[in-house]
């Protein structure tokens, strides 16, 4: 059995890197994708890194547990790659060495039938078991509501409705969103798989060194309020590469052929 699905994945890998030398060459940025989305979708590490990360998060929640105060408790989590799995639309554009379409993305999120992230259903549930409000702070753009809030219910989700599903509406900027929260709850842990997730610090921050500084700042926030999921496939942390300039993807291959560690 291991060995007809080790020649059916051969099988796989031939054809995509066939239908890719078709479209011509992949450029490094998408040729890095197809092999992110192929380690989150197969890699065992990948997933034993989420269910680390959603193990911490449990254990975080249990000792705020042991610790009320006067407002309620809450957790803010991310939708992308947090809570939903995106990585066939990523891979289906990678292979075809297209660029992130927003027409695309927007019909793959009205389909509403995204896998979870490992972990996160089980984390989720667990915390609304103990009275633990759930909010999905996204950057999804309120016509994407439906489809996301089916694809949440689809796995029975809690909290999945108008008021805990807080979509994009001026400003890619999480913060706003969270002070709001915030009025009304103790906060006690964010989840996300990019860094403005958790904190205004990375709001605005194009370069890589300011991303950096940031970190090294609150580095005591991850692993006790900041649970971090791996998203080696895209995020601000690859924006940053560029300057959050607007490359062709033969300006985005020599960007990152300068900024690589290499050795003879």
């Amino acid at each position: 059995m291991k060995k007809l699905l080790s020649i059916g994945l051969l099988m796989i890998v031939i054809t995509v890197t066939a239908n890719a030398q078709d479209a011509g060459k992949l450029s490094i940025v998408n040729g890095g994708k197809v092999w992110a989305s192929l380690y989150q979708q197969r890699a065992a590490e990948y997933k034993a890194l989420c269910f680390q990360a959603y193990n911490i998060a449990r254990l975080r929640l249990d000792d705020a547990l042991k610790h009320k105060g006067k407002k309620p408790l809450a957790v803010i989590t991310d939708v992308d790659e947090t809570v939903l799995d995106n990585s066939p639309y990523d891979a289906a554009r990678a292979v075809k060495n297209k660029d992130f379409d927003l027409a695309g993305w927007k019909a793959w999120t009205a389909k509403g039938i995204a896998d979870t992230v490992p972990g996160a259903p089980s984390f989720f549930k667990y915390a609304a078991s103990k009275g633990v409000t759930v909010f999905y702070v996204t950057n999804r753009d309120e016509d994407e509501r439906d489809g996301t809030t089916r694809n949440l219910k689809l796995y029975d989700l809690p909290n999945a409705d108008k008021a805990h599903i807080i979509l994009k509406q001026t400003t890619s900027s999480k913060e706003a969103r969270r002070q709001e929260i915030l009025k009304k709850y103790n906060v006690v842990l964010y989840c996300g798989d990019n860094l403005p997730d958790f904190d205004s610090a990375y709001d605005n921050k194009p370069l890589q060194d300011s991303r950096a500084a940031a970190t090294e700042r609150l580095k005591k926030y991850f692993g006790n309020k900041y649970i971090v999921i791996p998203n080696p496939t895209y995020g601000d942390f690859e924006n940053a590469f560029f300057g959050n300039q607007k490359l062709n993807s033969a300006q985005k291959d020599s960007v990152l052929r300068a900024i690589i560690k290499v050795t003879e």
